[in-house]
């Protein structure tokens, strides 16, 4: 069933787990994260990132995925991730989107702050909840940068946008890692005490278990994975017979490829059974 972001972090907070965030970019890949949150009973989050919302990708599978999520038995939202524009912003809000991130993180503080507030006023006036990023998370392959978000800011940002969720600057990037991030556990209890609000993780393709449930236990209650979407498909891709030419039948295997993947950091996170109280 399609529900909104906020509701389902207030399942994670009371439950002190985290929702797995999955990028989809295809039919294959968001039917096997369904079938993996149908699987577990999990509440899961279906997103997709700024450029499909500016091209046509979005606009071609928004109906088809709205349609699989409302007659799904789980309650999974429908997210506009690293919304770059506020044109990607209301081109999400048009196909549906129940929550939408808009990523002004690279901008100083005083105008990471106003582009929010008018994001968040007419979101909000539409029933849709906001995610805002404060502190640029980068890319892996340029390295993981040692700045974290500042405790004083965020609850500045918090106050003054009124943000859902807040994706904070950790140790992680996007990618693949060279090494292992050493997540700043400290810093998300922090900022989570000062806040109050929900926390974001962005990078967890690649982070270990253990950081994993750690950075959960400091006050994360949502967790990206894109780039592990990817390689359980592609990988699965590769190891597909070449001379199976049907290709309904040529995706089975990556589509199941994904959901192991999704079930896996589902349950990893706390999530299975979620969605049924």
């Amino acid at each position: 069933m399609l529900t909104n972001m906020k509701s389902l972090l207030a399942i994670a907070e009371e439950r002190r787990c985290a929702i797995p965030a999955f990028n989809v970019y295809n039919a294959e890949t968001a039917a096997g994260v369904i079938q993996a949150a149908e699987e577990a009973g999990a509440c899961v989050i279906l997103q997709m990132y700024s450029r499909l919302f500016t091209s046509w990708e979005a606009e071609f599978l928004s109906p088809a995925l709205i349609a699989a999520i409302q007659r799904s038995p789980v309650k999974m939202a429908f997210h506009l991730d690293h919304g770059a524009s506020d044109e990607a912003c209301a081109r999400a809000l048009r196909y549906g989107c129940t929550s939408i991130m808009r990523d002004a993180s690279t901008l100083p503080l005083e105008e990471n702050i106003a582009v929010m507030k008018r994001v968040t006023r007419f979101a909000h006036d539409l029933g849709v909840d906001v995610e805002g990023e404060l502190g640029h998370i980068g890319m892996a392959a340029d390295g993981v940068s040692t700045e974290y978000t500042h405790v004083d800011e965020a609850e500045r940002f918090v106050r003054e946008t009124g943000v859902d969720a807040l994706a904070v600057m950790v140790g992680t990037a996007h990618g693949r890692y060279r090494q292992a991030p050493t997540i700043a556990l400290d810093r998300i209890r922090e900022i989570r005490a000062a806040t109050g609000c929900p926390l974001v993780l962005h990078g967890g393709s690649g982070v270990p278990d253990d950081q994993i449930l750690a950075s959960i236990q400091a006050g994360i209650r949502k967790i990206n994975f894109g780039t592990d979407v990817c390689y359980a498909l592609l990988d699965e891709i590769r190891r597909t017979r070449a001379e199976i030419v049907a290709v309904d039948l040529f995706m089975k295997g990556p589509t199941q490829s994904v959901r192991r993947f999704a079930l896996e950091k589902i349950r990893l996170l706390g999530a299975e059974g979620s969605s049924h109280g």
